[in-house]
């Protein structure tokens, strides 16, 4: 269970790195990028990001793509955060795929529904 400290953490990362994402995939025409929750570590060093991007299909491609450019991207939340957060947590990026999961749910029910 996340002490409140942690939820208001997790709540204003997720507020700022969608603004970062928003920013920069608007000079990315097509490419969608959401944060859909973030999990900070009780210390407030570590914070895990679960990124839903769309289209699925470059969801690797700009993983692997944001994931080399953490620096740049903590960089940008400290520059926002500074004043906050004395400490600005060590970022880790996770593709969250559950979109996907339920997409592929609801297609499995719909074939059942049809076969009937």
């Amino acid at each position: 269970m996340d002490s409140t400290r942690q939820q208001k953490i997790n709540r204003l990362i997720q507020k700022e790195m969608s603004e970062i994402f928003l920013l920069q995939t608007k000079q990315m025409g097509g490419v969608l990028i959401s944060v859909s929750s973030v999990r900070v570590s009780p210390d407030l060093g570590y914070a895990k990001i679960y990124l839903s991007i769309f289209p699925s299909e470059r969801g690797k491609e700009l993983l692997t793509n944001i994931k080399a450019n953490i620096k740049a991207l903590r960089f940008d939340l400290g520059q926002r955060l500074g004043k906050q957060l004395r400490v600005i947590p060590e970022l880790n990026f996770f593709l969250d795929d559950s979109l996907d999961y339920l997409e592929n749910i609801d297609r499995l029910l719909n074939s059942d529904k049809k076969e009937e």
